[in-house]
């Protein structure tokens, strides 16, 4: 069962969002209201997350945006962000006021990062469907993955995130195997259980 984000009454402690698959600017929209109404957001898996147009084109425009400077002093920005989770943060903080105390607040609730480092390997992620790209984006259309456009624009560490991708998706599959062998376990008992002794209590209880 894919876990969602959807409408809901009241704040969650944390939300964890799998970016896999997921439409850069959709989800920088939903992550961003989150954040204004007080949601505390993690997003994982940042180098997974994908945006339309060819990788071409988007260079294109990656190569004018680099050439935005200040004239007197580049040190003072604006600065060219070209790692994934930093990529993120930026698009998320386009649409928030992040120059008022309430935008700014805000932003300190989204933590974004490439791969799932601890200790958010061990957290439940959830999927938001209306950024997934499979439904938002028209079927034949071109697009380009986070990751790889990020490499190619200067981004170093992708080899070694997918390094420890592999790790954790090891050690992941181990423990899956364990929680399906003791979940066989735990179903066999109470199948061959025997409750004749205790069932006209529970029928008095109205539990049988």
């Amino acid at each position: 069962q894919v876990n969602t984000v959807r409408e809901r009454k009241g704040m969650e402690k944390l939300i964890v969002i799998d970016a896999r698959g997921h439409l850069m600017g959709r989800l920088a929209s939903i992550v961003a209201k989150e954040l204004l109404n007080g949601q505390k957001i993690v997003v994982v898996r940042c180098e997974e997350m994908e945006m339309s147009n060819s990788i071409f084109a988007n260079q294109i425009k990656f190569k004018a945006f680099l050439r935005l400077r200040t004239n007197t002093n580049p040190r003072r920005g604006p600065f060219h962000e070209k790692s994934p989770s930093e990529m993120f943060r930026r698009a998320v903080r386009g649409m928030v006021p992040h120059k008022t105390h309430r935008g700014n607040v805000a932003m300190k609730r989204l933590v974004a990062v490439e791969g799932i480092p601890p200790p958010y390997d061990k957290v439940k992620r959830k999927v938001v469907p209306q950024a997934l790209r499979v439904i938002r984006l028209k079927p034949g259309r071109q697009y380009t993955n986070i990751g790889e456009f990020a490499q190619r624009v200067g981004w170093k560490r992708r080899d070694t995130v997918k390094e420890l991708e592999d790790k954790r998706k090891v050690k992941s599959a181990a423990y899956y195997e364990k929680k399906k062998a003791a979940a066989a376990l735990k179903k066999q008992a109470t199948e061959s259980a025997d409750f004749s002794k205790v069932k006209p209590t529970l029928e008095k209880y109205g539990y049988a």
